[in-house]
């Protein structure tokens, strides 16, 4: 069985308008206009890259269809909804809900088809059709809480595929795995009581929100114990994600033994990005995705669905999609990592103590995942 693809044309056409990095474009206010960091741009350019190493040919496409408004409403307030359609609707666009998220002239069918296209590869992958799954989208999701849209997030696709899962296909537990590196705060908020979907977020702490996903947040009543983050300090590099990966993420899945493990990946922890400040290189990439598609062989049938988040430096952020998706599949392209020689000593650097501290912090958590779900 191959790996699943989903993506559109019209993705790369969501239109964030002008800006200084994310700041709306002022120049009263010495805020010049540029391309919005969240353009179009860098995800082409993944898209394009997957082509050019032929691991597009390795993977089966699953075509995009715009989500139900019933299917948006699993997770989204009907006033959050119909909000982003008025938006959009304007023929300049307008705002998502945190004065950051730009919307174009029909950005919520945008958002509609990506949040769609999600739900189509999670129906294919779970009925073992494909082996598993990976969405290119914009707008990304993982910010976006029930009522909010915020961080250039929309509708939480992330969050859709679960419910998704648990409602239309029968599938009960569901882990949620968010490797962006800013805190996947939308996906906690909206399974911060539910005891069915586990959620872990490896990120860089006080990034974005930046009083969000601190190790104290766990979860409240019948969630209590299925949140765990690992907010990792400024600098942390591949030994430290990898050893979170291998320390927190892989216990958690034990214990939690889902149906369906679903990745918000994102690339700016790369060492090159402009948003965040840790040091991953194209291989941590291919390490992560490697770690958890054997974790999904070993408790879900293989069942794992990634979908693209953030990452901002249009030079590495691709090359890290290409190492995500050599792990994915399980193949290599037939280009190698052009960036390897120069970001050899981000790849070589130990992780420091006060990093390890942080994960072995959150090792703890994991044995208060209710035991009612552990493996035994």
């Amino acid at each position: 069985m191959a790996t699943g693809f989903m993506t559109h044309t019209l993705f790369f056409w969501h239109d964030t308008g002008t800006a200084a990095l994310m700041l709306p474009a002022d120049p009263m206010a010495g805020i010049q206009p540029d391309a919005h960091v969240e353009s179009g741009h860098t995800k082409r350019r993944g898209y394009e890259l997957l082509d050019v190493t032929g691991l597009l040919d390795t993977m089966h496409r699953v075509p995009a269809r715009p989500a139900r408004i019933g299917e948006l409403l699993r997770v989204h307030t009907d006033a959050y909804v119909q909000r982003v359609a008025d938006a959009s609707a304007r023929p300049r666009g307008g705002d998502a809900g945190d004065g950051f998220t730009p919307l174009g002239h029909g950005s919520a069918e945008i958002a509609r088809l990506a949040a769609g296209g999600v739900l189509e590869l999670v129906s294919a992958v779970a009925s073992g059709n494909l082996t598993n799954g990976y969405a290119l989208v914009r707008p990304p999701g993982h910010h976006a809480t029930a009522d909010t849209g915020m961080g250039f997030c929309v509708f939480n696709n992330g969050a859709l595929a679960a419910r998704h899962a648990q409602i239309q296909l029968g599938l009960r537990r569901v882990a949620i795995v968010d490797l962006d590196t800013h805190h996947g705060n939308g996906g906690q908020s909206i399974f911060w009581t539910d005891p069915n979907v586990l959620h872990v977020s490896i990120h860089e702490a006080g990034s974005f929100p930046p009083d969000s996903g601190w190790i104290e947040e766990t979860g409240a009543d019948a969630g209590e114990g299925y949140t765990i983050n690992v907010p990792l300090p400024l600098g942390s590099g591949h030994a430290a994600w990898i050893y979170a990966m291998r320390q927190v993420v892989l216990p958690a899945l034990h214990r939690f033994q889902p149906e369906l493990i679903i990745v918000p990946i994102g690339y700016d922890g790369g060492c090159f990005e402009p948003l965040a400040r840790q040091a991953l290189v194209v291989d941590s990439y291919r390490q992560m995705a490697s770690l958890l598609t054997r974790a999904a062989d070993r408790l879900c049938d293989g069942r794992l669905v990634a979908i693209s988040e953030g990452g901002y430096s249009s030079g590495m952020a691709p090359w890290c999609g290409v190492g995500f998706v050599e792990g994915l599949t399980g193949r290599n392209g037939n280009l190698s990592d052009p960036y390897a020689g120069i970001t050899a000593g981000y790849a070589a650097a130990p992780m420091l103590p006060h990093q390890q501290d942080v994960i072995e912090r959150a090792a703890r958590l994991v044995p208060r995942i209710p035991a009612t779900v552990s493996a035994g």
